[in-house]
């Protein structure tokens, strides 16, 4: 097995491209995005990765000129490319190629399952993340309040792949219900929700003796400064802004509060 094998995701998508960097976090790699091809090519020349995963339509500059610019250098240009596209049109495919691309997935039809088995065929496999104490974690249980569905599941099985144990509530009101009977140690507490907000639960939350102490992070999509001073004064423990996260930083926020109450 190749250890520490270097992977570039230059994606302006961000779902997708935290999904390729955590599943190929996971598979053991040392995964790297970027979200434009010029700061790609920035990060290229820095971290000089083994492969590089590459999309088209980009801000700044688009995968073509990033690909013209590695054909320009020396040294770029021997790190094989994966071009990763919304459309797969024959003539998108033979210009890529031309400039010097080994492969081609298109978005639409890609898992990626089918991404870790190209770049197992051009680099090799990943060494797998170092084990986890399970015995720390496997206790622990997270609540996730969140009514978008995908969003949810997405944040559910990065935390199960950690070792939490989750619940998810898709509202404020089945949240306290919940809580009404299990009390997790931390909750993932979105705020704008139907029916009951998440400024409300945190306030019933915290008048009530049983559920006050339970660590809150609360995930907003606007992060204006009033909301954020608004969760602080309501008892949030943290705050994450839902456009600029990362799955690996919730992981890493999670982590840290746990750590800092002496529950890991």
């Amino acid at each position: 097995m190749n250890q520490g094998k270097k992977i570039l995701i230059i994606e302006d998508e961000q779902i997708l491209g935290d999904i390729l960097l955590n599943k190929l976090y996971d598979e053991g790699y040392a995964a790297f995005w970027e979200s434009n091809g010029e700061d790609g090519l920035r990060k290229m020349r820095e971290v000089k990765p083994d492969l590089v995963l590459l999309d088209l339509v980009m801000p700044k500059k688009d995968g073509y000129e990033v690909l013209e610019e590695m054909g320009k250098d020396e040294t770029l240009k021997q790190i094989p490319v994966i071009i990763i596209s919304n459309s797969g049109q024959p003539v998108e495919l033979k210009r890529v190629i031309e400039l010097g691309a080994k492969d081609y997935i298109v978005k639409a039809q890609f898992s990626p399952d089918e991404v870790l088995e190209k770049v197992r065929k051009y680099v090799g496999g990943g060494a797998k993340s170092e084990a986890r104490d399970q015995n720390k974690i496997s206790g622990i249980k997270i609540l996730i309040v969140e009514d978008d569905p995908f969003l949810s599941s997405l944040t559910a099985g990065r935390l199960e792949k950690e070792g939490y144990k989750i619940s998810l509530a898709v509202d404020g009101t089945q949240a306290l219900k919940m809580l009404e009977t299990d009390i997790p140690d931390l909750i993932l507490l979105d705020i704008i929700m139907p029916g009951m907000n998440g400024f409300e639960v945190l306030k019933t939350m915290k008048a009530n003796p049983k559920l006050k102490d339970i660590l809150v992070v609360v995930f907003s999509n606007l992060g204006q400064e009033h909301e954020m001073e608004e969760g602080k004064k309501l008892g949030a423990d943290d705050f994450l802004v839902k456009a600029k996260f990362t799955l690996k930083e919730v992981v890493d926020k999670i982590n840290g509060l746990l750590k800092k109450r002496g529950r890991i």
